[in-house]
């Protein structure tokens, strides 16, 4: 697996898995009817933002990340990142490996710290990844995501310096 910044052209495969991650309304805040023109836009943030693809040797996108400056002003050390896998290559470790890469871009990059706004709390396996990799909950909004089968739901806080 490669991990590396990611091109236009990788746009029509990202968007296949990305938009039923989108439509189940299970863990991302996104608008579950998102289009795909508004999500490229969302996903390629402008500069300092990156957006980041994992492919296996044979170009397949497994998955992709983006960062961005999570705050402005005296808070623009503090980064922020999302992440999607394909369900279709999940449990191979795509998305330890594409946060491996954005928690050390970000280092490079002169961030200090690495905050997720919005982790939903039963997604165990992000939450379980992102302690894995020394984040910390630092707070919960209770209720604040409404999930399709749980219904209310905490959307936790979760920090890590750098």
């Amino acid at each position: 697996m490669q991990i590396r910044e990611a091109a236009s052209a990788d746009w029509p495969a990202m968007w296949a898995f990305m938009r039923p991650v989108i439509a189940a309304g299970t863990t991302f805040t996104w608008e579950t009817d998102l289009g795909p023109e508004e999500a490229r836009e969302r996903w390629f943030p402008p500069p300092p933002g990156r957006t980041f693809a994992a492919v296996d040797t044979d170009g397949t996108v497994l998955g992709t990340a983006n960062s961005v400056r999570n705050h402005r002003g005296p808070g623009s050390h503090i980064a922020s990142a999302s992440f999607m896998v394909d369900p279709a290559h999940g449990g191979r470790g795509v998305g330890r490996a594409l946060a491996t890469h954005v928690l050390d871009t970000a280092r490079a990059d002169g961030f200090r710290a690495m905050q997720f706004n919005a982790v939903v709390e039963t997604n165990t396996r992000a939450v379980a990844l992102w302690r894995s990799l020394g984040f910390t909950v630092v707070g919960t909004l209770p209720e604040g995501f409404a999930h399709p089968e749980h219904g209310y739901v905490g959307l936790h806080i979760m920090h890590r310096r750098l």
